[in-house]
């Protein structure tokens, strides 16, 4: 499967990086783009062991606002 979240306030390489560390710490996730600049984080993922509403999740848990 693949996702395309949009994030708000992510703003910094900073955020960049906490944001493909959270995403990346779900088992099943394959590969993780980040675009700051559109405030995009696409995400290939195996729906066998993660779904999408885990993922945003995982984003929100930090303090973003994913929508």
């Amino acid at each position: 499967m693949k996702s395309v979240l949009k994030i708000y306030n992510m703003n910094t390489a900073e955020d960049v990086n906490k944001i493909r560390v959270a995403v990346a710490s779900n088992e099943g996730v394959v590969a993780c783009q980040i675009n700051k600049d559109k405030g995009e984080v696409n995400v290939v993922y195996d729906d066998y062991f993660v779904n999408n509403d885990k993922l945003v999740q995982s984003i929100e848990d930090l303090g973003y606002i994913v929508f």
